[in-house]
Formats: C-alpha cells, sequence, structure tokens
C-alpha cells in the first residue's frame, strides 16, 4: 500500500505545473519514504530522511519559491529526447542492480567481511557502545565532515540568495 501512495505521488508530481504542489507534495513524499525506510528498520536514515528531505528542503525551495513564479513553463513540443535519456538511465540503473546480492541475504559479501569487523573491533578501536555513531564518526569521520560542509555551504548560499536585496524596496 505505502509503494502505491509513492507512486500516485510521484505521478502527481509530474503531471502538476504548480511548482508550490509540487514542494508539498515531494515533502509528502520524502515523509512516506522515511516511513519506508523505518520499516526496513533504518531509522537513522528515516529520521534524516524526514528533516532533510521533507524539513529543510521544502523550507528552501519555498523560499526560492517566493523569488520565482509559481507556474512551471509549459513543456516542450517534443519531449521525447528527455524521455529516451531518462529511460536509458534508469534501464542501465536497473541493469546495474541485478548484479547486487537480495536484499538482508546473510551470505552478501558486506555481511562476510565489513560487518563482523565493525561488531567485533569497535568496542577495541573506538569505545563508542553505539555501531552507527561509532561508524559515522570514526570510520568514517571525513566522509561526515564533508557531508556536513556540503550541506552547511548550501544553506548558506542559499541564505545569500534570499536576502538579496530587490532595487526599489526599503531594507
Amino acid at each position: 500500500m505505502l509503494m502505491v501512495m509513492l507512486a500516485v505521488t510521484v505521478v502527481i508530481i509530474m503531471r502538476s505545473r504548480n511548482l508550490f504542489g509540487v514542494v508539498i507534495l515531494g515533502g509528502i513524499y520524502s515523509f512516506l519514504m522515511a516511513t519506508v525506510l523505518v520499516a526496513m528498520d533504518a531509522v537513522d536514515v528515516a529520521m534524516t530522511e524526514a528533516a532533510v528531505g521533507a524539513g529543510i528542503s521544502s523550507v528552501l525551495l519555498l523560499g526560492a519559491l517566493y523569488l520565482c513564479k509559481s507556474e512551471e513553463a509549459h513543456a516542450p513540443k517534443k519531449p521525447f529526447v528527455p524521455l529516451i535519456v531518462s529511460l536509458s538511465v534508469g534501464g542501465m540503473l536497473i541493469y546495474g542492480t541485478l548484479g547486487l546480492p537480495e536484499f538482508s541475504d546473510p551470505n552478501a559479501p558486506i555481511h562476510q567481511h565489513v560487518v563482523p569487523r565493525y561488531l567485533n573491533e569497535i568496542k577495541k578501536e573506538v569505545d563508542v557502545p553505539n555501531v552507527v555513531t561509532a561508524v559515522l564518526a570514526s570510520y568514517r569521520g571525513y566522509d561526515t565532515l564533508g557531508e556536513t560542509t556540503v550541506v552547511f555551504t548550501a544553506g548558506a548560499g542559499v541564505i545569500a540568495l534570499l536576502r538579496r536585496r530587490r532595487k526599489g524596496r526599503k531594507p
């Protein structure tokens, strides 16, 4: 049922020309996706999806929409080239997933090498009781720092754009 709701939301987003509605539906999609992630026991990722996907992204897009028109330009008369490119990329992505192990396969390579090392060595190497926190803060510390820097820079850039003064307006 949840996947049907996600698909319906995507179809409505694709058909809509009202940008305000698209932003709101994008937030709804993010909340639905967060629900899927909770069902998959990825609560930390679900919280991030809800906060960033629905919260911050919606606020930033609504702020950008304030500076623009609320209606999208009309679609091109011949949308076949973008359609073919989109279908090709989608097909390549699906083809790329065919070589992946089944979801939650205990014999997958990650469960044979990486996971046991993290679970067995984390107490000695990092001494943090939460495995996810230890991986993000220690083993992937530079990666997490880079992601934080990118998000901060994007937010600062959006704020700088939104604070731009228009001619003729008093401060």
